[in-house]
């Protein structure tokens, strides 16, 4: 039997989108990134501590270090309309041999929910993912207390697939049960469309 073709490697690229654009993550954008994220609670639904500059510059150092492993890519989240940053995501727990990869670490600006920076984030992501890199799977990791996120990810097409109890200790002490999302290479096609929808609504 032929092995099925694995994962390409990711390379240091930026992603570009009509309200995003995606630029590795690096030290240097520690300051802003803190900046950025005041007053969301990062720490609350990811194992990501969040409390001052240090937090932030150790989360920048540990995507840098997968990156240069090949096991993962962070992402800084800049508005093309205002250069700043808004947000954070990144592909990670990359798998080349099985295809596979995360989305997550993923968070916005206060003042940029629930516009179309998280949509074209995730659609830049997930056309790198399937297109270029020649993923066979994409995964979603949420707490099972986020039902925003929850939603989210149900709206674009993502198949829940379970819920891990007990599963990962949060900053606070809190262990969280994990739910499960993942997107497959031929389901990609409606989950483009799905988020191009979403899109051009925000377009009108």
């Amino acid at each position: 039997m032929t092995r099925p073709a694995e994962l390409r490697a990711i390379e240091d690229v930026v992603l570009r989108g009509r309200t995003v654009r995606l630029e590795r993550l690096v030290a240097q954008h520690a300051g802003e990134l803190l900046a950025a994220s005041e007053g969301v609670p990062v720490g609350r639904y990811m194992p990501i501590p969040w409390n001052g500059l240090a937090d932030v510059e150790a989360f920048a150092e540990r995507a840098e270090a997968a990156f240069a492993s090949g096991t993962g890519i962070g992402f800084a989240v800049r508005s093309v309309a205002t250069h700043e940053i808004v947000g954070a995501t990144g592909l990670w727990n990359v798998s080349r041999v099985d295809a596979r990869l995360e989305i997550g670490s993923t968070w916005v600006a206060l003042r940029h929910q629930r516009t179309a920076v998280n949509t074209e984030a995730k659609r830049l992501l997930l056309a790198y993912a399937f297109e270029t890199l020649g993923a066979r799977r994409v995964e979603f990791k949420t707490d099972a207390r986020n039902r925003t996120s929850r939603a989210a990810l149900a709206r674009i097409g993502a198949t829940e697939e379970g819920t891990l109890r007990k599963h990962t200790v949060l900053p606070d002490g809190y262990v969280r049960d994990t739910v499960y999302f993942s997107v497959l290479d031929d389901e990609w096609p409606d989950v483009r469309a799905r988020l191009d929808a979403r899109l051009a609504a925000h377009d009108a």
